[in-house]
């Protein structure tokens, strides 16, 4: 059965992809929450490598940076007072990058991104980037897209976790990947398979 048509392509947008030197990089939830414990993510270390790559190369290029993180409160695997819930050292937020907390996976929703985003001189393209693929990535993609913006995630550099499905089959984090990428790319923003798509 061929694919059905995309949601994107009925209404015109289209899917060039960016150059990464005129956009913003909104670094989602790379926490050390997703790399032990509970929450650990399958391709944690390897989406948080290209999460580097993706920074550096973001920095040298001079193009404004936002951060991200998620606060579920002391005592929780997302307690961002605590080593569990911080900034992994890997992409740590340098002096001028700001950072946004939030408590809900879209990271515009109760928030001030919008308004740090316009206070960094973010035009339309933003890259988004981080954890969890089918959570805050997908939500916060949906979120720009109804802001006006035009989303780009890169695929590599993030990373999910197998979850059992309605019907009690365990999803594995690579279908629960490959679904939410999918489902950003029909309609709500680009999809970058790696870094190297949008520095080269």
């Amino acid at each position: 059965m061929p694919a059905s048509t995309r949601l994107r392509d009925v209404i015109g947008l289209d899917d060039e992809l960016p150059r990464l030197a005129d956009t913003t990089l909104v670094m989602i939830d790379y926490q050390n929450t997703y790399r032990t414990g509970v929450m650990a993510l399958e391709g944690a270390e390897q989406a948080l490598a290209a999460g580097a790559r993706l920074l550096a190369a973001a920095r040298e290029a001079g193009i404004p940076v936002v951060h991200v993180v998620n606060d579920g409160g002391e005592g929780t695997p997302y307690d961002i007072r605590a080593e569990i819930g911080a900034i992994s050292e890997e992409v740590a937020p340098i002096a001028g990058e700001p950072v946004v907390v939030k408590q809900a996976p879209n990271a515009f929703h109760g928030t001030g991104l919008e308004k740090a985003l316009h206070e960094v001189g973010a035009g339309k393209e933003l890259v988004l980037a981080g954890f969890m693929t089918h959570m805050c990535v997908t939500f916060t993609a949906e979120g720009a897209f109804y802001r006006g913006f035009r989303p780009t995630v890169v695929a590599e550099a993030t990373a999910t976790r197998p979850l059992t499905a309605a019907d009690g089959t365990v999803l594995s984090a690579g279908a629960l990947q490959a679904a939410a990428l999918t489902t950003i790319a029909d309609l709500f923003g680009v999809v970058a398979p790696t870094v190297a798509d949008l520095t080269e």
